[in-house]
């Protein structure tokens, strides 16, 4: 038990959607999965350049 003496949730059904990239998914009050945009993230980090030694 968490403190507090709340449960935990629990996983009903996996992989039920497709899942894309930059997206956020949640159960809303009536229990629908919905999908939103994220505000930033979802790309994969650019590699930094390397310094030149001289």
């Amino acid at each position: 038990m968490q403190k507090g003496g709340k449960k935990m949730g629990t996983v009903l059904v996996k992989n039920v959607i497709k899942r894309k990239p930059g997206y956020l998914y949640y159960v809303d009050g009536k229990g629908n999965v919905c999908e939103a945009k994220m505000a930033r993230g979802g790309r994969k980090k650019k590699a930094a350049k390397k310094k030149k030694r001289r």
